[in-house]
């Protein structure tokens, strides 16, 4: 237990910081390659996001048997762990690296030819596929100790997790939250507030630690600040030209998902907002060239396609300002109250969108499109995540019919390139601009 532990500590403060040092002087070294296509030159906070992250991956090959490890849904309050000492991994955003390096075609085999159903999640399946082949794009992660899982984005998590807890023989710390139509009732709010209580007598025989209240509510402190940075990073898009794209913020999520409740996450979004506001005084853009038109993405991105399409549409002067997926970890940041983290988490975690009514999301769309100047849309129908997906069709005739502004559903599937076209997706993308004019 000592020795693990202080592996765990060097891998973070020591071995990890060092080889990413040594991966910055190496890139500096080479020089830097002239970036191609329609974009501007990187974000210089991007190498500050690949060293943090290495080094959260690292010194998570370490975690067990050094600390408690938790695997977490996306929508779980995580901020009732931090002050436990848990380290927390996160499934999801380990299988959008899988996605990434386009390595989801081989996990998925792998579980499909166990009977586990291609219709199922990607997510999922990249999840499952890695544990069964020992594939991953972090070399390794910590065996968890709890898993805790929250079903306000969507009911394949419970399964998903219950099928992790067999694997594992672990503890399951389920948080049920009820779908809001309109407002929550306050008989709403109790139940999931009563259930993180427990939750929190689970954690604490897990961590084998009582919670220090205090600590909890400096960890919703540091969420909530955390959440509402991200939320101002993302409102420089508002500018003209956007310091960045939509699909940027895809990838500068990871903090605000992994490492969410930490002053860690919440100085790397003070830096990433202060380089953005910079680029905003100096009209530095996205683009390179001029931005024509605004576009909104709805759903998940393309994890394995985001530069194909972004590409197309940056070479005709169209640019992603804003999207539905990553604003969801910056929406509800006003309503945690740190003095009361309880029941704050308990309203703001049964508030995510994906754990509303549609009339919501419509009301979402058009704030968005109307906030960020955006003149198009396109709804990504996502095979894979069918509560992301459902209403769409609707949705995107509203947006056009009383908002007046232009939309494309793009079928595809966010983890798992099997379900793309590529020629036919890029047909429909080039008669979508041509419909500008």
């Amino acid at each position: 237990m000592i020795l693990r532990r202080l592996q765990y500590e060097l891998a973070a403060r020591a071995v990890g910081p060092f080889l990413t040092a040594l991966d910055d002087w190496q890139r500096r070294a080479k020089g830097t390659k002239a970036r191609t296509g329609p974009f501007s030159p990187p974000l210089e906070s991007l190498r500050k996001l690949k060293d943090m992250m290495t080094v959260h991956y690292l010194s998570g090959r370490y975690a067990d048997g050094a600390v408690p490890v938790a695997w977490v849904t996306s929508g779980f309050p995580v901020e009732l762990l931090r002050p436990l000492g848990f380290h927390t991994v996160y499934p999801e955003n380990h299988a959008a690296m899988c996605g990434v390096q386009r390595i989801v075609p081989e996990l998925s085999d792998a579980v499909e030819a166990e009977g586990y159903s291609r219709d199922l999640c990607s997510y999922v399946r990249s999840d499952l596929g890695s544990l069964d082949t020992g594939r991953s794009p972090a070399g390794r992660l910590p065996r968890p100790d709890l898993l805790a899982c929250c079903t306000n984005i969507c009911q394949t998590v419970l399964y998903w997790y219950r099928d992790l807890a067999r694997r594992f023989q672990v503890p399951l710390l389920l948080v049920d939250t009820p779908f809001v139509y309109g407002e929550p009732t306050d008989h709403q709010i109790r139940y999931v507030a009563d259930q993180l209580e427990e939750g929190i007598e689970m954690a604490e025989k897990v961590a084998g630690r009582k919670l220090d209240r205090a600590a909890l509510s400096e960890a919703a402190r540091l969420g909530r600040d955390g959440s509402q940075l991200w939320g101002e990073c993302l409102e420089t898009a508002r500018n003209r030209p956007a310091p960045w794209t939509g699909v940027d913020g895809f990838f500068h999520l990871g903090p605000i998902v992994a490492m969410r409740g930490t002053e860690e996450c919440n100085a790397y979004y003070r830096m990433l907002k202060d380089e953005l506001q910079d680029r905003v005084k100096r009209g530095i853009g996205g683009l390179r060239g001029e931005e024509k038109h605004r576009l909104l993405w709805d759903n998940l991105p393309v994890w394995y396609a985001t530069r194909e399409i972004t590409t197309l549409l940056g070479n005709g002067g169209f640019n992603f300002v804003c999207t539905t997926y990553t604003n969801a970890w910056a929406e509800a940041s006003s309503l945690i109250d740190p003095a009361d983290p309880i029941v704050s988490a308990a309203r703001t975690y049964s508030m995510v969108m994906l754990n509303r009514d549609l009339p919501n999301k419509l009301r979402l769309l058009s704030r968005m499109t109307g906030e960020f100047g955006a003149d198009g849309a396109v709804l990504h129908s996502d095979r894979s995540c069918k509560p992301y997906s459902i209403g769409q069709v609707d949705l995107k005739d509203r947006l056009a019919s009383e908002y007046g502004v232009k939309t494309l559903l793009l079928e595809a599937d966010h983890n798992d390139p099997r379900a793309w076209a590529s020629e036919l997706s890029s047909n429909r993308l080039t008669a979508f601009m041509e419909s500008f004019g």
